[in-house]
């Protein structure tokens, strides 16, 4: 199965935005491939505001996210791939979604034990679903 972050990435960003919330994006700065000011970093982390009034050319995508934005006056393209982006929450009241560490949503550590056979595990150890009529 493909990764869930950019699923529940998205899902959470259109909540907050319908909400009239501003969206904030907590990053691992210290991720391969992130493009971020790195004058604003603070601990290996960066807090972004996503918002559409903050952003120009805002794109969630499956691999990353993506935008322009202004930082301390300079326009910046910013990048974060999405195994880099930790959590994304309102900054008016803290409700979000911190996102699970990387290999979390793997099916593999799902617990499927749903009690008859649901939960077995196949000869190669990976837990597998049992039709019951």
């Amino acid at each position: 199965m493909t990764p869930s972050r950019p699923y529940l990435l998205r899902g959470i960003f259109d909540w907050l935005i319908e909400n009239d919330q501003t969206p904030y994006l907590l990053v691992d700065t210290e991720a391969e491939g992130v493009l971020v000011p790195q004058e604003h970093v603070r601990d290996g982390k960066i807090i972004l505001n996503i918002s559409l009034t903050a952003t120009r050319g805002l794109e969630l995508s499956n691999d990353g996210v993506s935008f322009n934005a202004r930082f301390s006056g300079q326009s910046m393209n910013v990048y974060v791939p999405i195994y880099a982006a930790l959590a994304l929450y309102s900054k008016e009241n803290g409700r979000g979604m911190m996102f699970p560490e990387e290999g979390d949503d793997d099916p593999q550590s799902v617990d499927t034990d749903a009690g008859n056979d649901a939960g077995k595990k196949d000869k190669s150890g990976k837990p597998h679903l049992t039709l019951v009529k």
